[in-house]
């Protein structure tokens, strides 16, 4: 069983940047993507961004140029880099694992960070 715990969310002002990290415990396996979703008051839950075992890496639109994701596998750790905040980014951020075990899909979801950014 994989447990994800997230840490480095927090009250920023608008223009500044926040990183948030992701520690995985317990074993994954090798072909996984970790990422970064957020859920904003009254919004569905979306994905900011993600990266494969590979390295390969995918963004929203709306993070594009601002945020960078990134993984240190020997620590089972996913970061996410947020610089020039937006009040409009204002969310619940939670990490996600999904490892491939066969033939399905195992997903692992934190229990979710605040980041607030103030105008």
């Amino acid at each position: 069983q994989v447990q994800l715990v997230e840490s480095g969310g927090g009250l920023v002002q608008a223009g500044k940047s926040l990183r948030l990290s992701c520690a995985a415990s317990g074993s994954i396996r090798s072909i996984n993507v970790m990422g970064w979703y957020r859920q904003a008051p009254g919004k569905q839950r979306e994905l900011v961004a993600d990266i494969t075992s590979g390295g390969s890496t995918n963004y929203a639109d709306s993070v594009k140029g601002r945020f960078t994701i990134s993984r240190d596998n020997a620590k089972n750790t996913v970061y996410l880099q947020m610089n020039y905040l937006k009040p409009e980014d204002t969310a619940v951020y939670y990490c996600h694992v999904r490892e491939l075990t066969g033939i399905w899909w195992n997903n692992y979801w934190g229990q979710g960070t605040q980041v607030t950014v103030s105008s």
